[in-house]
């Protein structure tokens, strides 16, 4: 037996974890790490089951190419050889537009999927880009973009300091924090409120999140804008404000919110008028006070202008950039390059002419790029550790769309509901067998803090690292062939890092020999060689030794005001009232004078689920990890329903399994994200089937700012099944 240390890489949350391994490899054990200075011994479910994932007997042990409809193990010089044959053939005969790519969520998590993510996309060439970003968090970088010039620049709720917390469309007690690191997010909320401070809950839902709140309060799904803007009217109105920035647009901002009074916000959004006067008044009055809000306030119609408007009330109350208000993380690593003042709708969609954003197109338009004849066309596609199938809006169509491709590739650790339709799978190993450091969660953690994990476990004959993996598809892509060397690229990137850091003003490196810094870094791997670089520039001089010589994390103390280092607005001042966001605001202004549908669909977080990857997971599969229709009981007599209820959208209709729920708000439902296993070859998976709750959510409706699909306020109509 021996005992190792981990970070957890399934969630947002980063907790430490102590691992038990028997001689075999085989984990015996997951607890918490107490010694971690930030999770300080915290685990959930998930966590807990990391063994059984790691172990799954369903994972992909060696390249897979489809053959006459049937799938072969082969080598990876055979399973690389029909990659490039397959890419090149499109790009050759099509151009490289006709090459889509897709990264999912897990690519978030690990250290192949970060580094090799932008040399992939250029290296493809292509406008065709895709990423799990326009499903759930795109709202949130381009209010940041509009607001700061920085799409990067996301504040979190000093969470273990405020005195007054409002938390708008989150549900942080299950999904542990979502753009907000906080491990063991119940007990910073319990400690709040003994510390005498007061947390509201706005949700259609009484979440578990509710029940832990002074209070909770029903709102309509899709509205919260609206209860927002009749927040910042009141803040204005009632001259409540106390700005602590130097801010552009506060006469535009009044303009704005001038329509928005509580009142005539309350018809739509089901909050009271003077529950909404009374938020405004607490949040202005407690000493300090932050507003969050996560997917439920991103996954909407409005999410853009909702995302923005709760900047907008933490700026308004003197909250943003401030101890106990809204703050941004001091990360260990040096700050993401990115281009500074944003700017989006630099070119556009074939089909839809949606706009892309920072760099990307909207997941909800990927069908239409696939089905629509005409010149760029996509013809072949890239799936970097996605399932759209069952995550996107529309997600079935999308399923019909990938079978009719010339050619397609994922790097997969499964065959699952868009596997199936590749060409070849590249599997990834083991998660213990790859080194781990959150690039980006580590940039919205509620205290600076930072931690590496080596490789548990070695790799086998016949293995390929996740890095090694990404960098020969992406060498195949900029026609280097099958045969070029993982290394070159990664020995490129570090280049380019040590290049940039030497001729960088301010610089520790500026001036220096880039061969002699080459020889100073330490690392096994290219991503690890990579990772000590941007340590060496980050904020306080650590390297990747410092770090591995800290097995259990580094705490780096609490957040400090930071916005300085980060804004980027051309005027050098934060822009209040977005001129980018005026004709979004005018189309919620019409929203005000639009009936409410009868029923309203939202998605649901569950404590041992994430998305679509987890339900293969014995441990985690059953109790409240189903997906059932949460209905509320006066519904569910008021439409007769019994055991199963036929759910109809203007996109599709389901038949599932009714959950009578006194914590969901009349005329609405909900319906759990990403499952839609039926026929799957994954054992667990395929035994707890569910629904694909995308066949309902509609591809042709977007957030207009972010293009991001909308899973939350989908008007449906619910009747008994037969």
């Amino acid at each position: 037996m021996r005992t190792v240390h981990r970070t957890c890489p399934l969630c947002d949350s980063v907790c430490g974890l102590r691992l038990t391994l028997d001689d075999a490899g085989k984990v015996t054990s997951v607890k918490g790490d107490p010694d971690d200075p930030f999770s300080k011994g915290f685990i959930c479910p998930k966590g807990a089951s990391l063994g059984s994932l790691d172990e799954d007997p369903d994972r992909l042990t060696a390249p897979m190419v489809r053959k006459d409809g049937e799938w072969l193990e082969v080598g990876w010089d055979e399973a690389f050889q029909a990659v490039h044959e397959g890419l090149t053939k499109v790009i050759e005969e099509h151009g490289r537009d006709a090459v889509a790519v897709y990264f999912g969520n897990p690519t978030f998590h690990t250290m192949g999927g970060i580094f090799y993510r932008m040399p992939l996309t250029q290296s493809l060439g292509t406008r065709n880009v895709y990423s799990a970003s326009t499903i759930d968090q795109m709202p949130k970088h381009i209010a940041c973009g509009y607001l700061f010039g920085d799409t990067f620049a996301i504040a979190v709720p000093d969470i273990d300091r405020t005195d007054y917390l409002l938390v708008l469309g989150a549900n942080p007690v299950d999904s542990n924090g979502s753009l907000c690191t906080a491990p063991n997010f119940p007990a910073r909320l319990k400690a709040l409120r003994e510390r005498g401070g007061k947390l509201v809950v706005v949700d259609p839902r009484r979440t578990r999140t509710a029940d832990l709140a002074d209070e909770h309060v029903f709102v309509r799904p899709g509205t919260d804008a609206c209860l927002l803007f009749g927040i910042v009217h009141t803040l204005l109105a009632e001259d409540r404000t106390s700005i602590a920035l130097d801010v552009n647009g506060l006469d535009d901002l009044r303009r704005l919110a001038e329509p928005f009074t509580p009142e005539a916000v309350a018809a739509v959004c089901g909050v009271p008028a003077d529950v909404i006067v009374r938020l405004a008044r607490e949040l202005a009055a407690a000493p300090t006070a932050a507003v969050y809000s996560r997917i439920g306030g991103c996954a909407q119609e409005f999410g853009t202008i909702t995302q923005w408007l709760v900047d907008v009330v933490n700026i308004l109350t003197g909250n943003f950039d401030s101890p106990g208000g809204a703050m941004l993380t001091k990360t260990a690593a040096m700050d993401l390059p990115r281009p500074r003042p944003y700017v989006g709708g630099q070119w556009h969609s074939r089909v839809r002419g949606l706009p892309e954003t920072m760099g990307e197109f909207p997941v909800a338009t990927l069908a239409d790029e696939i089905e629509t004849p005409g010149e760029g066309q996509v013809r072949a596609f890239v799936s970097i550790a996605g399932n759209p199938v069952l995550s996107a809006p529309g997600g079935p169509r999308i399923g019909k769309a990938l079978a009719g491709l010339d050619f397609m590739v994922c790097v997969d650790p499964y065959l699952n509901e868009t596997t199936q339709h590749a060409n070849v799978i590249l599997p990834p190993p083991r998660i213990l067998q790859m080194a781990h450091y959150d690039l980006l969660l580590l940039t919205v953690t509620v205290r600076n803090y930072t931690r590496f994990s080596p490789a548990i476990l070695p790799l086998q004959p016949g293995q390929m690292s996740e890095a090694e993996i990404m960098a020969k598809l992406t060498l195949i892509a900029a026609g280097a062939g099958p045969d070029a060397p993982a290394s070159a690229l990664d020995e490129q990137i570090v280049g380019m890092f040590l290049t940039g850091a030497t001729q960088a003003p301010g610089s520790p490196y500026e001036g220096q020999d880039v061969a002699e810094l080459r020889a100073t870094l330490t690392g096994d791997s290219g991503p690890e060689l990579m990772l000590d670089v941007m340590l060496r520039l980050g904020h306080y001089g650590l390297t990747l030794n410092d770090l591995v010589e800290n097995p259990h994390g580094i705490d780096l103390g609490p957040l400090v005001p930071r916005l300085a280092d980060l804004l980027g607005t051309e005027s050098g001042k934060v822009e209040l009232a977005p001129p980018q966001l005026y004709d979004d605001v005018e189309r919620l202004r019409a929203r005000l004078a639009r009936p409410a549908p009868d029923m309203l669909l939202i998605g649901r977080r569950q404590r041992r689920s994430l998305n679509s990857w987890l339900h293969n997971v014995g441990p985690l599969a059953g109790g409240s990890n189903t997906c059932t229709l949460h209905v509320n009981p006066d519904d569910i007599a008021r439409l007769g329903l019994g055991e199963e209820a036929v759910v109809r959208s203007a996109n599709g209709e389901l038949t599932v399994p009714v959950e009578a729920n006194g914590s969901i708000m009349p005329g609405v439902v909900s319906l759990p994200h990403g499952w839609g296993h039926a026929g799957s070859t994954q054992t667990v998976a395929g035994q707890h089937a569910g629904v694909n709750a995308n066949a309902l959510t509609d591809e042709s409706v977007v957030d207009v700012p972010s293009g991001n699909a909308v899973f939350n306020g989908v008007p449906v109509t619910v009747r008994p099944a037969a």
